[in-house]
């Protein structure tokens, strides 16, 4: 059975010298409770959403120790008590490096049983062989780009009160994107850099306020999976949209690409694979 550590963020391996593992360590993975900053938020009743991650360096022995190599998703869903830790997930992976396993399946039901404790839901895992990736051309997000509009920025941490709808909007149905999300690690200030696709039906938000808030996270220190739920949260209070669905792809760092989204709707997004992933 997997530990699940859960304890202060201090005991993370985020920030702290690193030696890699040369075995299977499932203790390895830490869990980081998402209650903590949901209750800095005004969460609605019913949601959606999950955390899609996408594992680019796995790797393992078969069983005559010949190495295989594989691509992995992860879906971990936005009711899990807990998010996962991205470094731990990258030690945890990286302890299958020697490790002899007879197939990708025995692989599969090992990671989705380590994943799901630690994240205290069933979390959804896939290994793909690299030549499925053939397939997966470099696209972007679909919707209106925002990000030539002409704004100036004042603001760099975040600023819900900066958005807002059209004087007597109408109602509309309409996707926005951009590609100058940006926000810091909450441990070690690194950059995390993102694109991120927004879908709604309410009174039609003004562009240029969206662009303004979404830069306004610039430096912003939270998890990739909380940046989504605050910008879920504060679209939501702030323009009261019918529906509305917040959907972020991250850039890769250190093997590994996070992509979390949440609407107050069942959703299955498109998972493009971006010019930065």
């Amino acid at each position: 059975m997997t530990n699940v550590p859960t304890n202060s963020l201090q005991h993370s391996p985020l920030g702290q010298a690193t030696n890699y593992p040369s075995r299977y360590q499932p203790e390895l993975l830490f869990g980081i409770p998402r209650a903590d900053n949901r209750g800095h938020l005004t969460i609605p009743t019913n949601w959606f959403g999950a955390d899609i991650w996408n594992a680019y360096e796995m790797s393992w022995l078969n069983s005559k120790g010949k190495p295989v190599v594989a691509i992995g998703r992860f879906e971990v869903p936005w009711h899990s008590p807990r998010l996962i830790e991205s470094k731990s997930l990258k030690l945890y992976l990286n302890s299958f490096n020697e490790e002899k396993i007879d197939s990708p399946e025995e692989l599969t039901q090992r990671i989705q049983q380590d994943l799901s404790t630690v994240a205290g839901a069933s979390v959804q895992v896939t290994i793909q062989a690299l030549q499925s990736f053939r397939a997966h051309p470099i696209d972007s997000l679909s919707g209106t780009l925002i990000d030539e509009l002409d704004v100036e920025i004042e603001h760099y941490t975040p600023q819900e009160n900066l958005l807002k709808v059209v004087p007597d909007a109408s109602l509309v149905s309409e996707t926005l994107r951009s590609d100058l999300l940006k926000s810091n690690c909450l441990v070690t200030n690194q950059p995390d850099w993102g694109s991120v696709q927004i879908q709604y039906i309410g009174p039609q938000i003004d562009h240029s306020s969206l662009l303004a808030y979404i830069v306004s996270l610039r430096h912003h220190n939270e998890f990739h999976e909380h940046c989504v739920e605050r910008l879920y949260n504060d679209i939501w209070q702030s323009c009261q949209p019918e529906k509305l669905f917040v959907y972020a792809r991250y850039t890769r760092r250190g093997g590994l690409d996070i992509n979390p989204w949440r609407a107050n709707y069942a959703a299955t997004p498109m998972e493009p694979r971006l010019a930065r992933q």
